[in-house]
């Protein structure tokens, strides 16, 4: 609650200080966009949904429910405050109701989770080889150097404490609750590590959800660009490339804060800074953006509740 108010004060700080009739005037603009890249969002969603059916192996459910449960995952992600990992723990619980065991359901997603963090460090370093290219400018590239030095250790850190048995912690930790919790479910998670190694040992599976999030990524540079020109504000592929790739770095490094409130605006202003673009433009941009996640993240919030409540009315009537 106090990242959420923290991140709206920003926002509205934001908004007040460079205008808050003229970024509603340029949001306007753009609105006959919005519905085109809600399209955009949910064509990423299904490729990530894709992804992830790779990731945990294929088979069930059918690709129609996998597609719903990613759109379900990722607004829990969007638009609760769970530090995007609770829409994760919902999509595997989601994925176990629908038959997929617990174990290879937290696995598989585990995995899904470690590619698209290596796709989208790949997506920005792409973006700084690009703003390098264009921009004769490098008074930027030691901070450039530093985050990606921070982001490839993160990663690289991530992926070999999953090699050195970071899940046989958890499945320890499952065991441990439940001496205090009996009727804890802890089978879901034994045998985590050993899916994980399994999974892991896919290279075909792997590589296609590695070119499918790497795509995921790339679409959404279709959404900047639209939205830009939408408002008036023509850019080449080049510039948009960068802005959407910088800018979604900016807003994964704000994860703890809810929507990246805030973060998400300061980053567009940064960024659409090095092309020229005024702050009331970025931060109309990043407006347009958050319109979008709302009309697909409010419905599927719906959609899980909606679920869940089946799910609910089918035990009590058995």
């Amino acid at each position: 609650m106090i990242a959420i108010a923290l991140g709206g004060f920003a926002v509205i700080a934001l908004v007040a200080y460079f205008g808050a009739q003229t970024i509603g005037a340029e949001v306007l603009q753009a609105g006959w966009a919005v519905p085109l890249t809600t399209a955009l969002l949910f064509l990423q969603l299904w490729l990530s949904a894709v992804a992830w059916r790779l990731s945990v192996g294929g088979g069930r459910p059918r690709l129609g429910r996998w597609f719903r449960i990613r759109w379900i995952r990722e607004a829990v992600n969007s638009m609760l405050p769970v530090a995007q990992l609770g829409g994760n723990i919902v999509g595997i619980r989601l994925l176990v109701h629908r038959g997929v065991p617990g174990p290879l359901a937290g696995a598989g997603t585990t995995l899904d989770l470690t590619i698209e963090a290596v796709t989208q460090l790949l997506f920005t370093i792409a973006g700084f080889a690009v703003l390098a290219r264009i921009s004769p400018d490098d008074r930027w590239m030691a901070w450039v150097q530093g985050a990606i030095i921070t982001g490839v250790l993160g990663i690289g850190g991530f992926i070999v404490a999953q090699r050195v048995g970071l899940m046989r912690l958890v499945e320890g930790a499952a065991g441990l609750l439940q001496r205090w919790f009996p009727n804890l479910p802890v089978d879901v998670v034994q045998g985590l590590h050993a899916e994980l190694m399994r999974l892991q040992r896919k290279p075909v599976a792997i590589g296609a959800a590695t070119a499918l999030h790497l795509l995921s990524w790339v679409l959404g540079t279709v959404e900047t660009w639209l939205a830009l020109y939408a408002m008036g504000v023509p850019v080449g592929w080049e510039q948009a490339f960068v802005i959407e790739s910088l800018g979604q770095a900016a807003r994964s490094a704000g994860f703890a804060v809810p929507g990246a409130l805030g973060v998400q605006e300061a980053g567009f202003i940064l960024v659409g800074g090095l092309f020229g673009i005024h702050p009331d433009t970025a931060i109309a941009l990043s407006m347009v953006k958050r319109a979008r996640e709302l009309a697909v993240g409010l419905p599927g919030l719906v959609a899980w509740q909606w679920s869940e409540g089946k799910r609910l009315l089918r035990r009590q009537a058995g």
